[in-house]
């Protein structure tokens, strides 16, 4: 079985409204996100992860969207790390392999989410990620540039982040279990010491975090 954890219970401060909700084409972003998975035969199950305070209005949506394979809705946690945390725990017991996946990434392609799971069936952990291309600084506390970074080597992960059920728990067991914090999943398995592939992701998989993104977003959606 493969189940998925769509992540979205984000506070969108650096919007300062709720992206997640919000109108990209004829639907709200999160039910964009929600679709790419509902769409992709390898997935069986989705587990939604939403903020408590808001927990009704996404309910509206899947319900309204006719989503057949959210199978339920979890209060998200006081970081992104806990709000995954709290997905696994309600994850089906017969789940084999599970795709994380921010909400805040809408254009991901049902197909490149069916490569992901079934390259996880063949290695037990993978992540969409891009080749970095632009020229990379570093810089100082006033954005003085100190020096320049190789990018030789240097991905850009997205997500969704596929894995083997019992890797991921085991990592993110150890995760929660010494009060530390990770901003990904693959941060998470590597510290536990087990093998991540990079898959290289051709398409768009803008992720929403300015309202510059959500108007990128929309212009793709309808050249799609």
């Amino acid at each position: 079985m493969v189940s998925a954890i769509i992540v979205a219970a984000g506070s969108s401060q650096r919007m300062g409204f709720d992206k997640l909700l919000s109108l990209m084409g004829d639907k709200p972003v999160v039910a964009h996100s929600i679709d790419r998975f509902e769409r992709c035969d390898e997935i069986d199950e989705v587990i939604l992860v939403v903020r408590s305070d808001r927990r009704e209005e996404f309910q509206r949506v899947v319900d309204g969207c006719g989503f057949t394979k959210v199978n339920r809705l979890v209060d998200g946690g006081d970081e992104r790390h806990l709000s995954v945390w709290n997905g696994i725990a309600q994850l089906s017991k017969a789940s084999e392999i599970v795709a994380i996946h921010d909400a805040a990434r809408p254009l991901v392609s049902s197909e490149l989410i069916g490569r992901s799971v079934t390259l996880a069936r063949a290695c037990g952990a993978v992540s969409l990620a891009a080749p970095v291309v632009e020229t990379v600084k570093r810089a100082d506390a006033e954005r003085n540039v100190i020096g320049s970074v190789d990018r030789s080597g240097l991905w850009a992960t997205q997500t969704p982040q596929v894995f083997r059920f019992d890797w991921l728990l085991d990592a993110y067991k150890r995760i929660v279990d010494s009060g530390r914090s990770v901003t990904d999943e693959v941060s998470a398995l590597q510290e536990a010491g087990y093998p991540v592939r990079l898959l290289q992701n051709t398409d768009w998989n803008v992720k929403i975090t300015f309202p510059r993104d959500l108007k990128l977003a929309e212009k793709m959606i309808s050249l799609a």
